[in-house]
């Protein structure tokens, strides 16, 4: 598609910056409505429940899959020199990041993605944690944490030029992508049946996983119309969160791109969402040690979506339809990290409660 029009009014990064501005309004309508979060998946699943959250989950991700796998093999995209493909390849990072990720999402009751749409419908618990985590992911990147993060990531390396794709590495077919998106997606729409899911966790599942695609396809066609170096990415909130906000508060401190666009697009669909669906409510912290597991979590999915290369949307969802090795070990690491603090933590203490 020819963006020459859109780069000629509000040029080159102007851009790119509304193209993510509108994937992330469309992401946060979608997001908001169909309650569409990692978190809640992980919870059911190993309490032993196929509920609606994993039937939700499963469908977006077959959408992000499948979509991404079919614009690939029709020659519309082409995400090799992407950075989760192209760069080295942190076994460590993955790993222990994934597992830091998927306990602060537990502690924090949500993913970065999950806490931005909380935020615009009134949770100001959501607000307040969304910002720590967007400030200690900023302070891992280029911050005081920058060079613990570093020497964890580089303790194990996979492949330190590329070739980090995972149905290349197993040696499956072209079509394997896509096999396995048919497979989670009709184990989603069995459990979506049994679960009786609305008609608007349908749309918006389906709507959030096409708006991981919808990235993809948007900074591939600018990467090559544009005469400065477009990143080839799509939805992921770590790094654009700390990049949004070094933005607003120090102008010039990020550029204005993709990423940029993404955040407070989000925001501003979650919102317009819980408006006209008459959900916005403002919660706060009820007690202290609440908001100290909620700086807890924060402060571990800041850190671990840094070294895991991405968040619960970032790994998962666009790595995930990238089909990324480390994107991959990052997301189990997540579900496991996410399935052990659940156990541990929340469980026992619901069963002391019960007890008592």
């Amino acid at each position: 598609m020819d963006f020459d029009f859109l780069i000629d009014r509000l040029g080159e990064d102007g851009a790119t910056a509304v193209g993510g501005l509108v994937l992330g309004l469309l992401f946060g309508v979608f997001a908001q409505r169909s309650q569409f979060c990692l978190r809640a998946a992980v919870v059911e699943f190993v309490r032993g429940r196929m509920g609606p959250k994993v039937a939700i989950w499963l469908l977006t991700f077959s959408a992000a899959v499948g979509g991404t796998q079919a614009l690939i093999l029709l020659g519309e995209l082409d995400i090799t020199d992407s950075r989760m493909l192209a760069s080295y390849g942190s076994l460590s990072g993955a790993v222990i990041g994934g597992l830091m990720f998927g306990a602060g999402m537990i502690l924090a009751r949500g993913c970065g993605a999950r806490l931005l749409v909380l935020a615009a419908t009134g949770n100001l618990r959501a607000l307040f944690s969304g910002l720590l985590f967007a400030a200690i992911a900023q302070a891992s990147l280029r911050g005081i944490f920058a060079p613990a993060r570093d020497a964890v990531a580089h303790s194990v390396l996979l492949h330190e030029d590329g070739g980090l794709e995972l149905l290349s590495f197993l040696g499956l077919g072209d079509y394997a992508g896509l096999y396995i998106s048919v497979a989670c997606a009709v184990v989603a729409v069995i459990y979506g049946i049994k679960n009786k899911l609305t008609p608007w966790a349908w749309v918006g599942s389906v709507g959030v996983g096409s708006m991981v695609v919808g990235g993809w396809w948007f900074t591939y066609h600018m990467s090559y119309q544009t005469f400065e170096s477009t990143q080839v990415e799509s939805m992921t909130f770590t790094g654009p969160s700390a990049d949004t906000l070094m933005y607003f508060l120090t102008p010039g401190g990020a550029p204005m791109d993709f990423d940029v666009g993404l955040v407070p697009g989000v925001f501003v669909g979650s919102f317009l969402a819980a408006l006209f669906s008459r959900s916005l409510k403002l919660e706060g912290f009820k007690d202290g040690n609440s908001m100290v597991r909620y700086i807890l979590g924060a402060c571990l999915m800041g850190m671990g979506g840094m070294l895991a290369g991405g968040c619960a949307v970032g790994a998962g969802l666009t790595g995930g339809s990238a089909f990324s090795i480390t994107a991959w070990i990052a997301l189990a690491s997540m579900w496991a990290g996410a399935g052990l603090t659940d156990t541990f933590v929340d469980r026992k203490r619901e069963m002391a409660a019960v007890r008592s």
